[in-house]
Formats: structure tokens, sequence, C-alpha cells
């Protein structure tokens, strides 16, 4: 069995892994929109 030093370690540990992942995949999905590569060149007459 672990100590209690090493559960609160890894507690803590996945807490702050977890921590904000929600915001970030909303900060990704609401970010600067896809360009094209290369866009059509304006015909200049």
């Amino acid at each position: 069995m672990a100590s209690l030093t090493q559960v609160t370690r890894k507690r803590r540990q996945n807490k702050a892994a977890k921590a904000g992942r929600a915001a970030k995949r909303a900060r990704v999905k609401a970010g600067t929109p896809k360009f094209p590569i290369h866009p059509q060149k304006k015909q200049s007459s």
C-alpha cells in the first residue's frame, strides 16, 4: 500500500494536469480560423 504522502502527491499531480483542460479546449475551438494557404490571386486589368 502506498504511503499517505505518495497518495497526496499523486492526487495533486492529477489535479494539476487536469486543471484548465476544458478552458484550453474552448480556446482552441474559438481561436483563429484556418486561412487558405494559397488564396486566389486578383486579376489586375
